[in-house]
């Protein structure tokens, strides 16, 4: 059965939507998932369009096997790394009041906890690479109990770290971000990150 990824990011540019699509195709293709099984992926923009997206495939009974990938904007309860856990849903519908459509399953919600950053910020090696010696790699978050830090903790840290790189080379979300997130490690990912653990996992049931 086909997989479809509904994804957050990429705004309301088509230039970003086409870098977001890109960044993670890559990155999803390092983990292993690479033609003729690699899973289609839709960039949606905004978390809201993501999930309305993803809604209006799954009620489509021959479209395949939607999953919905979304910050989870704030730290999840319950955390549990089984691709049935329903746990995603349940902070779904805490924080967003979103509904689990009917006939859905729990690893078709999928979360990047806190948000695509905690990723990036997951994958130190990554960052050194890219932004190169002028990284302030003492001003990067501890690699523990990352996924509990509040995005905006993530977000800043990645942006004071990156402040002396040069002119337009300090950490923005868009075009850098979707760039870094092609390089990420999967391998170091799966170290560091339970939902990233639990996401591959779910692709691996499906594909």
């Amino acid at each position: 059965m086909k997989v479809t990824i509904f994804v957050e990011g990429g705004g309301d540019s088509k230039e970003q939507i086409v870098r977001c699509r890109e960044g993670f195709r890559k990155l999803i293709e390092k983990a292993g998932f690479t033609r003729p099984k690699s899973p289609a992926i839709t960039a949606c923009g905004g978390r809201g369009r993501a999930y309305d997206k993803f809604k209006t495939f799954a009620a489509i009974s021959d479209s395949g096997h939607p999953i919905l990938l979304v910050d989870s904007e704030d730290p999840v309860n319950d955390v549990e790394e089984d691709p049935d856990s329903d746990a995603a849903w349940k902070h779904l519908k805490a924080r967003d009041g979103w509904e689990r459509p009917a006939g859905v399953g729990n690893d078709q919600a999928q979360l990047m906890v806190t948000c695509m950053e905690t990723w990036l910020m997951a994958d130190q090696k990554a960052l050194k690479d890219f932004f190169g010696q002028r990284l302030h790699t003492n001003a990067l978050l501890p690699l523990h109990n990352l996924e509990t830090r509040n995005r905006h903790e993530v977000q800043e840290a990645l942006q004071h770290a990156t402040r002396d790189c040069g002119k337009d080379r300090t950490y923005a979300k868009g075009e850098k971000s979707f760039k870094i997130l092609a390089e990420l490690e999967p391998a170091t990912l799966k170290e560091h990150l339970l939902h990233f653990r639990r996401f591959i996992a779910t692709l691996d049931l499906h594909l």
